[in-house]
């Protein structure tokens, strides 16, 4: 009995550590997600019920959409604690945007990389949950993305703007996929799940910092206009 307990114990407590850690991620990505909406509420110059509303959305509307994909109860109607973790945030940046001191967030890119972090968080969460309900691979890759940019496209909708992952030319939802591809990769292969967890979390970082500090990103098919065209021929 010694033995066995000896032979198990190493993997229940790393299956512990790791739920405790993805909860404690959700949190963080929450918030994460939660800034981005108040600041986005902030400059299209919305009351405290639009921030309280737009912070709620990116929070949670990706989870949402992963939910109902994959035909599971949606997460807070159960449990509303990470709806409340997203109110409480907005409640926390109203302040500095009624001063318009948001300064600080432009100058250190504070909602950019905040937004990063929150992404790489849910795509690794909504494919690995993808994965255990059985999904297909191709099929748990889209519900990875979408639990991740799901959120940003409903704050830019309820913004009235074209959502910024189809048009800023960014690695985003190209980041996101790429680290939902590595996940199952990591994962077809049998290799622990703390790599699986922890090497496309950090793929999407990756991806993310670079697009945001050198440029990196995807070629655009804007429609170059006529006169647009007679410029450039007289140039």
């Amino acid at each position: 009995m010694t033995d066995l307990v000896t032979a198990v114990a190493p993997d229940a407590i790393l299956e512990h550590a790791l739920v405790t850690l993805r909860v404690v991620l959700e949190y963080l990505g929450t918030v994460a997600f939660a800034i981005s909406g108040a600041v986005a509420a902030s400059r299209r110059r919305m009351d405290l019920v639009g921030a309280v509303v737009l912070a709620s959305l990116v929070a949670v509307g990706g989870g949402t959409m992963r939910d109902l994909l994959l035909r599971q109860p949606v997460f807070w109607i159960e449990n509303p604690t990470l709806v409340l973790v997203a109110v409480a945030t907005a409640l926390a940046i109203a302040p500095a945007a009624r001063r318009r001191d948001l300064g600080a967030f432009a100058r250190h890119r504070i909602v950019e990389y905040s937004d990063a972090a929150g992404l790489a968080i849910f795509v690794v969460i909504g494919t690995g949950i993808a994965l255990d309900a059985g999904a297909s691979p191709v099929a748990a890759m889209i519900v990875g993305v979408a639990n991740g940019v799901g959120g940003g496209i409903l704050r830019d909708l309820f913004a009235a703007q074209v959502p910024e992952v189809f048009w800023n030319g960014q690695l985003y939802a190209t980041a996101a996929l790429g680290g939902a591809f590595t996940l199952w990769a990591l994962w077809a292969l049998g290799l622990p799940p703390e790599v699986v967890f922890w090497v496309p979390l950090l793929v999407i970082l990756a991806l993310r910092a670079l697009s945001l500090t050198r440029g990196w990103g995807v070629p655009s098919v804007a429609v170059v206009q006529k006169r647009e065209l007679q410029t450039e021929s007289h140039a």
